[in-house]
């Protein structure tokens, strides 16, 4: 199952980039055995004035016909690292070829794009810039590989 990260805005080159591409490489050298990965980014502009709707329009032609789409949201399901695990292999157990996770901008994701998605996801309830939620996804997408393949990175 191929799984991509779809979100607003520019990740610059800096630490929050060189946590993602790390967690992001780990993720696919380990999820290659489990039928995951490999993770591509995708990353739309913010659109000055265009708001959530322009933001949605441009998310929704990144993301792969017939993508499992899941929206990370402050008010999604708080979920445990191991729940996420078996959702990831629920998901690809059941033929999904590709999963989507979709990352707002500064207001969001649009209402009609949400009503899209199979899952919303939340890491809290405190809200988290949109570089630290893709750090916090791509480790927690290792975590999840790790758990699967019965590895010790995660402990319980």
């Amino acid at each position: 199952m191929r799984v991509h990260i779809c979100a607003v805005g520019r990740l610059r080159n800096g630490p929050e980039k060189d946590l993602v591409d790390d967690y992001l490489t780990r993720f696919d050298r380990t999820g290659r055995a489990l039928g995951l990965g490999p993770v591509q980014v995708v990353e739309v502009d913010a659109r000055k004035g265009g708001g959530m709707a322009a933001e949605a329009a441009l998310l929704e032609k990144a993301l792969p016909n017939g993508a499992v789409v899941c929206v990370l949201d402050e008010r999604g399901a708080v979920e445990t690292s191991p729940k996420f695990a078996k959702r990831l292999a629920g998901w690809r157990d059941d033929g999904a070829g590709d999963l989507a996770f979709v990352i707002g901008g500064a207001d969001g994701i649009d209402p009609d794009l949400q009503g899209k998605a199979r899952h919303a996801m939340s890491f809290g309830k405190m809200v988290w810039p949109h570089m630290l939620v893709r750090v916090m996804l791509s480790e927690q997408l290792y975590r999840a590989a790790s758990i699967l393949s019965g590895s010790p990175y995660h402990r319980e």
